[in-house]
């Protein structure tokens, strides 16, 4: 599974640097992180409202749509899948409510 996340990484990252009219990742790009981070939560909120509407097609598409242009903003960023995974093994094994604590926001 993280094999295909890696492949899409990576054309995410060959892609940024593209002509914007012919690819959307360079077209996001150039538009700024700001228009990316919108991006993302526009296609958090139709994921949700796909759940609250027990549409499992369109959760299914709507995820994608959310990892794709999360990954997007995270090249953006200079973070990686990897960072992502790292950060999600370091929490494994603990509650939900005891990692929450443990963050120093």
């Amino acid at each position: 599974m993280t094999d295909i996340l890696h492949k899409l990484e990576a054309t995410i990252r060959q892609r940024r640097d593209a002509d914007p009219k012919d690819s959307y990742v360079a077209s996001l790009r150039a538009k700024g992180r700001a228009k990316m981070a919108e991006k993302l939560g526009e296609e958090a909120v139709e994921a949700v409202i796909a759940a609250v509407q027990d549409d499992k097609v369109g959760m299914t598409g709507e995820a994608a749509d959310v990892v794709f242009h999360l990954m997007i903003l995270l090249a953006d960023m200079g973070l990686s899948v990897d960072d992502v995974l790292a950060e999600l093994a370091r929490r494994e094994g603990l509650s939900g409510i005891a990692e929450k604590a443990s963050r120093e926001y």
